[in-house]
Parts: C-alpha cells; structure tokens; sequence
C-alpha cells in the first residue's frame, strides 16, 4: 500500500524492464516511450501491450510522438498518431501524452482536439512541445481549454531546475485549472528544491542507470548507429534503487 501524500511520481520508462523496475519502487506512473535519445517516441505495440500486463499497481501512460524532432505534424503522421492512440486504448493504457504546436510556434488547436477527441477516456498530457511555444502563458490557456490533464514542462529550460522561476509563475497561473508535471533533469539532489519553490506536486525523472551487456564475443569496429556511435554493449534501464531515493528525497 502507498503511503498518503500529496506528490505524484511519473517514471520516464524507455523500456518495459523500466516500467518493472519503476513499479518496484513505487511509482504512480510511467510514461512508456522508445527513441529516448531523440526525446521519446511512440513505443512499439509489443511493448505496450507486455508493459499493461506487468504493470499492475503503477498507471501506464504512452507517449504518442511519431519521430524526433519538432512537433509541426504532416497529414501522414497526424493520421499515424490517431491510430497509435487508438491502440494505446486497446491494450489498456491509461493515458497518452502528447502535443503538437503550428510553425508560428503556438499550440495546434484543431488537431489537438482532434487527438483529444480520440482519447476521450484515458488521462491526456501535453509533453515538453510545452516548453517550445513562443508564448508559455498563452500555450497554458490554451491547453487548459482543450481538456488536457497536465502539462509535462522543465519550464522552457534545459532542465526543471533551471526553469524553477518560469514553473513558479505557472504554477500560479494554473490557479488549479491544470497539474504541472516537473521534468527534465529531475533527481534525488533537486526534487526538494523544484517542489518547494515552484509549488508543483508531480514529477517526471528517468532514475535510469547503464547495464553492462553479457555478450562475451564483440566486434568494436561495427556501430549499428552507422555514423552516429552507439555503444550496443550498454543499456540504460531505470534503477528500482534510485527511484526509491529520488521519491524519499522529498518526502
């Protein structure tokens, strides 16, 4: 049983052995994605249908992002992200978290209701797009319309901390309309910090550590990044042990 207390902690999960490991230590959620080094995208359906059958006390949410880069979504991949929320709904997830902004840099209005329209019933997040908008103020307002439930922001920063003074305002902004969910850059030395001088009671961290492969034979002159190295004897999964220190930093 969960002890009583008025955070919520989101676990960025970049695999389903993350999501265990965020469950063992008590997370209240996770958001499932692939692609962490381009920032997350939308996870493969195997995974999300293994994550919903071992995540049994922790809330599944699915990132809905179709590749990397901006958030300005052609017709061919606004259509990939409805059919990708509509599976998201099929093996159960509870929420998805998304967003999509126009070239001007402001909050896509008609395709983020299109894409509420086919969450109707799970939890909806705005993820970092948040923090690329021209205008954080007017994208709050507008995104509190939609209907959205939170809105996952480092406060136009490189990280939480760094944006604690823009969170702040927003948090007071809110007024209780919308959850903000501090991350980026969250961790055991700064959840106490961003917590008590912004306001915000969610948090978003990876809590993530790197594994050693058990390959015993390898070949050091094949990357299969191709020209962008990536070291394949290496995994990043999250750690059980750091998600318990980072969530008993604040409480």
């Amino acid at each position: 049983m969960k002890t009583t207390h008025p955070y919520k902690f989101e676990v960025c999960a970049n695999s389903v052995a993350s999501c265990v490991e965020a469950q063992k230590a008590g997370a209240d959620r996770v958001e499932l994605c692939a692609g962490i080094p381009e920032g997350g995208t939308t996870p493969s359906l195997g995974d999300m249908t293994v994550a919903r059958k071992l995540l049994t006390t922790t809330r599944l949410h699915v990132i809905i992002r179709p590749r990397g880069g901006d958030f300005l979504y052609s017709p061919i991949e606004q259509e990939i992200m409805l059919h990708d929320i509509e599976a998201a709904r099929q093996i159960g997830a509870d929420g998805v978290v998304f967003g999509c902004l126009t070239a001007e840099g402001d909050v896509d209005m008609p395709l983020m209701q299109r894409l509420m329209t086919a969450s109707k019933g799970m939890s909806v997040t705005f993820h970092r797009a948040f923090d690329m908008c021209r205008n954080p103020q007017q994208a709050l307002e507008d995104i509190i319309s939609l209907g959205c439930d939170r809105i996952l922001t480092s406060g136009a920063q490189p990280t939480a901390e760094k944006g604690i003074s823009l969170l702040a305002q927003l948090q007071q902004q809110t007024q209780g309309r919308i959850i903000l969910l501090a991350g980026s850059g969250v961790n055991e030395t700064n959840i106490a910090r961003i917590a008590a001088e912004t306001g915000i009671r969610e948090f978003h961290f990876s809590a993530r550590e790197n594994i050693s492969s058990q390959m015993q034979f390898r070949n050091p002159d094949v990357s299969m990044g191709g020209t962008v190295h990536i070291d394949e004897y290496s995994q990043p999964v999250t750690s059980s042990e750091k998600v318990r220190r980072t969530i008993a930093a604040l409480l």
